[in-house]
């Protein structure tokens, strides 16, 4: 009998934890910041990681993160 499939973390290929990944992608969601701001950003609150990162992460998770900010707004409404 096959095991159910646990849902698999969108994050599990990454080193950093999850809370980073969202702070980050949040931060250049809602603020008008350049990539480089948010590395600044974080490196001041210990969080050491490069621009090209935050571009990665981005490109990853950035979308989903508008998606859900558009339908959260519709609903804010």
């Amino acid at each position: 009998m096959p095991r159910p499939r646990k849902s698999q973390s969108p994050f599990r290929c990454f080193n950093s934890s999850p809370e980073v990944i969202r702070l980050v992608v949040m931060m250049y969601v809602r603020f008008p910041l350049s990539l480089r701001n948010v590395e600044d950003l974080l490196f001041e609150r210990g969080i050491d990681i490069c621009h090209e990162t935050v571009r990665m992460w981005w490109n990853r998770f950035g979308p989903d993160v508008r998606r859900r900010a558009q339908i959260a707004t519709l609903f804010a409404r």
